[in-house]
């Protein structure tokens, strides 16, 4: 069976801490990921992001030291996708952020062609706001 998954990076400039400090933070998420959505609002012990197709539920992983972001989205329709998200250490000032991009069941080749290039924008945008900083 052949695996369609790509792992996307960045290197940031920063040190791992303050990249997972920034992005975990649920409230950045439309700064730097702008295409999973706007409007960002804590109900009752939950995120929830508007998106075009209506409100989704993120769920981090909890907060802990070894650069986990994964998260996982839960879209109107019902369907859950989990992200694997890492910030890794390079040295004390220096971080790569890796993205793992699944693709969805019957998700064309050109679909994860336009997903990889989205999530290549975000990753690009997180850089900037951070190296800027």
């Amino acid at each position: 069976m052949t695996t369609r998954t790509r792992h996307l990076s960045e290197h940031i400039d920063r040190a791992m801490a303050v990249v997972y400090e920034f992005a975990s933070d649920p409230r950045n998420l439309p700064r730097w990921a702008p295409g999973l959505g706007s409007d960002v609002l804590q109900d009752d012990g939950e995120w929830y992001v508007q998106t075009g197709e209506g409100r989704v539920r993120v769920r981090f992983a909890p907060q802990n030291p070894f650069g986990v972001l994964d998260h996982e989205v839960l879209t109107p329709s019902g369907d859950t996708v989990h992200v694997p998200l890492r910030a890794i250490p390079d040295g004390d000032d220096a971080c790569d952020v890796v993205f793992t991009l699944r693709p969805m069941p019957g998700m064309t080749d050109a679909e994860l062609d336009r997903d990889e290039a989205l999530v290549r924008t975000d990753l690009a945008l997180l850089k900037s706001l951070l190296e800027s900083r």
